[in-house]
């Protein structure tokens, strides 16, 4: 690109904006009157609500982060223990691991789907691992199979980063239900949002109380049980835990983003097709098809620059959309190639092929229910202009 183009758009086009509709603002106003703001009724509706759609038992926390830590912390790792887990995942992966005390051994992702790749996840157990952490990429799940299998062998415990994948199933199965425990994630840009918030899925519901009793200060009961009709109850704090509870101004926006949920899928599914068949001949790596057996989130529309087809770079092409204005993202910057990991993990270039070269050539478009048909063939006209 010898220019800046010129952008036709009147307002940006935000990357990740959410659908908020009449019935969260109603919610929230509902909550607000209720008196009752911090953690209650509507978070443990929920739970509830949450755990039948995925069909396991789920407690609400305020990240995504917060889940992972708990469901670490919650496996009574050792220092010194590993965790194998993708290179091609946001640092708040890797960063659960080491506030869990653990160490992260970063294997390298399919080149095909960028999810964890089974065959190097084997090349690095050692004695020492005792967690795998699989991350649905994009909302495309793991091939949860072989995954499984290897950690079967191992005795390895399982804790899937399930950010991208609320809706995504395998075999009928849902993400969230393969391993010990599912984190999820009600981010604003997520596909339901609570504006910051997550959840945690317990195979087991022992491994449920101990989440919700980590997850508000380590105390044998919650504010809810505290403070209600029952009248006050004395606590005790059983363990050193953390403030990670989600509150029920939260819950009143994520009830209504949850029952939308299957609705804004099929419209992503729209975008997701119509990316599919308009970006088909420009110089790009589009997503992989998806196999029958296969519910894809369509979180994450990614595409991949293909370096062999032009002479355009990524940055180029992301500088040449933000002039447009047009929002974008990049899923992800390969964890081991920031500067905390090289330096304190001695990760290295060069070791994880796959996950580096996703790295140098990704981006992801809109792809939220709010984004408008004249929206996707702005984005569309915007690549053809930069890529053709």
């Amino acid at each position: 690109m010898s220019h800046t183009p010129t952008p036709w758009r009147t307002s940006y086009l935000t990357f990740g904006a959410p659908h908020v509709g009449v019935e969260e603002r109603e919610e929230l106003l509902a909550c607000l009157d209720s008196g009752w703001l911090g953690t209650g009724p509507r978070v443990a509706r929920l739970e509830a609500e949450f755990g039948r759609y995925v069909g396991r038992t789920a407690v609400a926390v305020n990240s995504c982060t917060a889940a992972l830590h708990l469901a670490l912390r919650a496996l009574d790792l050792q220092p010194g223990d590993e965790v194998v887990t993708s290179a091609m995942t946001f640092c708040a992966t890797a960063n659960a691991i080491l506030h869990a005390g653990a160490v992260p051994v970063f294997a390298d992702c399919e080149r095909d789907t960028l999810n964890l790749d089974p065959a190097d996840v084997a090349r690095k157990l050692t004695p020492r691992t005792r967690v795998l952490l699989p991350v649905h990429f994009a909302g495309r799940p793991c091939a949860m199979g072989p995954l499984g299998e290897i950690a079967r062998a191992h005795e390895l415990a399982v804790v899937e980063d399930c950010a991208h994948a609320i809706e995504a199933t395998l075999d009928g199965r849902h993400c969230g239900t393969f391993g010990d425990f599912g984190c999820f994630s009600f981010y604003v840009t997520k596909n339901m949002t609570t504006v910051e918030g997550g959840m945690v899925t317990c195979a087991r519901d022992d491994a449920a109380a101990r989440i919700k009793t980590l997850a508000l200060h380590g105390m044998s009961a919650d504010a809810w049980h505290r403070y209600g009709d029952d009248g006050f109850r004395h606590y005790d704090v059983v363990e050193p835990g953390f403030k990670y509870n989600l509150t029920d101004l939260a819950a009143a926006i994520g009830l209504h983003q949850l029952a939308r949920l299957e609705r804004n899928w099929l419209r992503r599914k729209a975008l997701w097709d119509y990316y599919l068949s308009e970006l088909r001949d420009l110089p790009l790596v589009l997503p992989a098809p998806v196999p029958p057996d296969v519910r894809h989130a369509f979180h994450l529309f990614t595409c991949l620059v293909d370096d062999t087809r032009t002479s355009v770079s990524r940055d180029q092409v992301l500088a040449g959309l933000h002039a447009l204005k047009i929002g974008i993202g990049v899923h992800y910057r390969a964890v081991h190639l920031h500067s905390y990991y090289r330096r304190t993990l001695g990760a290295r270039t060069g070791r994880l092929p796959n996950a580096e070269w996703a790295s140098e050539r990704t981006f992801s478009l809109p792809l939220s229910p709010a984004v408008t048909d004249a929206d996707a063939a702005d984005v569309v006209r915007a690549l053809r202009l930069l890529l053709a």
